[in-house]
């Protein structure tokens, strides 16, 4: 399967990508997704080494932060069965999770971030899904060229492989 790229965004308040660097091994699920499109993501088409582009939204200057690559593919949400998560669904059960969730690793934060004043200045990437009026998603895809245009701007080019996968810095 050839591997994908997408943007997922949090709030840093609700999780950074510090916190991500902060977990053990740089690893966490990427649960609390409540929208129906980007749960059909989660559990049908983000696999493990798919790219991340890792968005802080939220702030004064909503900008990507960081690199990450997928580590888990789709699996249910635990936090939508569990009453005392801020992402419980009562609608949620075992035998039917309706919530699902991938594990990211971080690899690497950009140079400086860049805002969406810096995306919206480069041709390739003033198109981006995350920079359409409107999208709120989550969890959105990037093409390889928006991936590879986005290191390169955020000082990461050298951790993309000639056979553009994301490898470690």
């Amino acid at each position: 399967m050839m591997q994908r790229y997408w943007l997922m965004k949090s709030e840093p308040t609700c999780f950074s990508f510090t916190d991500l660097c902060a977990a053990p091994r740089q690893t966490s699920p990427w649960d609390g997704v409540r929208n129906f499109q980007a749960r059909n993501l989660l559990r049908d088409e983000i696999q493990p080494g798919d790219g991340v582009l890792f968005y802080h939204s939220g702030i004064a200057q909503p900008s990507i932060v960081g690199l990450a690559k997928v580590v888990r593919a789709g699996y249910p949400d635990h936090t939508a069965l569990d009453p005392r998560s801020g992402h419980f669904d009562p609608r949620a059960t075992a035998e039917n999770p309706i919530w699902y969730m991938v594990d990211v690793q971080a690899v690497a934060p950009v140079e400086q971030p860049l805002t969406r004043a810096d995306l919206s200045r480069h041709p390739l990437l003033c198109g981006m899904g995350v920079m359409r009026r409107g999208n709120r998603l989550s969890v959105q895809p990037v093409s390889a060229d928006e991936f590879k245009t986005v290191l390169a701007l955020g000082g990461l080019d050298d951790v993309f492989a000639l056979t553009g996968s994301v490898r470690e810095a």
